[in-house]
């Protein structure tokens, strides 16, 4: 891997699956980011973390790791009940972060993160890694500067039976510890409130991304067989129609992509497993040519653009490309707001939400 002169010195905390998967073999490909230190309370887990990704320091606490002023940036890759507060806690001694979604659990927290964030010129950016896809950006360059209005806007996010049978095949084997810190009793046994925060934090960011901003949603929700279905019809600040299937899990192949209609042309995408590191296959209808055209993403390691992107902006001060905290913020209304509406029938205000999902 080819370097800069000038590397973000980065700090990860949390060695556990998402670090091992994505996040350490990110920051060590990324041309402008150092694998400075790591950071879990798991000595096991830390140690051979550290063997094998060979960080300079290594550290048992979150405040020792902070404390070192070498570490200019750290990313947060815990269980989603921490984000917020170690969020709040690392931008208060002056780290930038890039911490995985969703921003947090609920809406008042990460408003008040918002609040603390004002005071700051750090940058801190959520790991929505999508928009890193090649493809994607590509699509959201076509609707700003050639799709004219919008007339209509659908995306869908299914997860597969199969995903692991795949996904297994494509990442390490993931290695744990019984040392390793977890939130209190299980967030996964509440499915709806779990697919809401792991899956649909994809969907209504790529919907935002792409759609504009969502002004409110009407959901409904059929378990059948162990399966979970939301169909969420979108209300668009734009006026445009939306339409949000997330679907866990179907009998079938992994889905996820989105199509969307406008005045000058049209876009359909299909995206991949992230796992692949394969770019999503886009087309984008243009009225004014009369033709099809479609990219290729030659590199769609969508974990390692966005910390070279969250470097860049830090380094450089390059726009940031990444989903910043009002974007978390409006992303984490849009779940509530899907589970309130599933749970009284009826179509939710993202402005009037509060709570958790």
């Amino acid at each position: 891997m080819k370097k800069e002169s000038r590397l973000l010195r980065v700090g990860v905390l949390g060695c556990g699956p998402i670090s091992q998967i994505a996040h350490f073999d990110a920051i060590r490909k990324a041309r402008n980011a150092e694998l400075y230190a790591v950071c879990d309370l798991a000595d096991d887990l830390r140690e051979k973390m550290t063997a094998i990704h060979e960080p300079r320091v290594a550290y048992s606490k979150f405040d020792e790791m902070l404390a070192d002023p070498q570490v200019e940036a750290v990313v947060i890759a815990v269980a989603d009940q921490f984000h917020v507060p170690l969020s709040l806690q690392a931008i208060a001694v002056g780290k930038h972060v890039l911490v995985e979604k969703p921003l947090g659990v609920a809406i008042e927290e990460c408003e008040s993160l918002r609040q603390g964030l004002r005071e700051t010129k750090l940058v801190f950016q959520i790991g929505n890694n999508r928009r890193f896809d090649p493809g994607i950006a590509f699509a959201q360059r076509f609707i700003r500067e050639e799709l004219g209005q919008m007339m209509a806007f659908k995306a869908w996010y299914c997860d597969s039976t199969y995903r692991y049978t795949m996904t297994d095949n494509l990442q390490p084997i993931p290695l744990t510890s019984s040392q390793a810190r977890r939130p209190e009793g299980n967030p996964k046994a509440d499915k709806r409130r779990y697919f809401i925060l792991t899956h649909a934090s994809h969907l209504v960011d790529t919907a935002r991304l792409l759609g504009g901003e969502l002004v409110s949603v009407r959901a409904r929700l059929a378990e059948k067989f162990g399966a979970f279905c939301w169909f969420v019809e979108v209300e668009f600040a734009n006026g445009a129609l939306g339409h949000l299937d997330l679907t866990i899990p179907v009998r079938g192949d992994f889905e996820e992509g989105f199509q969307v209609y406008g005045e000058q042309g049209s876009v359909n995408g299909k995206i991949y497993l992230p796992w692949f590191h394969k770019s999503s296959v886009v087309e984008c209808f243009s009225a004014k040519d009369g033709q099809y055209h479609r990219p290729l993403g030659e590199d769609a390691h969508t974990y390692k653009r966005q910390i070279e992107g969250f470097a860049d902006t830090i380094l450089h001060s390059a726009p940031q490309h990444g989903a910043n905290i009002d974007d978390g913020v409006a992303a984490m209304r849009a779940m509530v707001a899907i589970a309130r509406s599933v749970e009284i029938g009826k179509s939710v205000q993202l402005a009037h939400v509060t709570g958790g999902v």
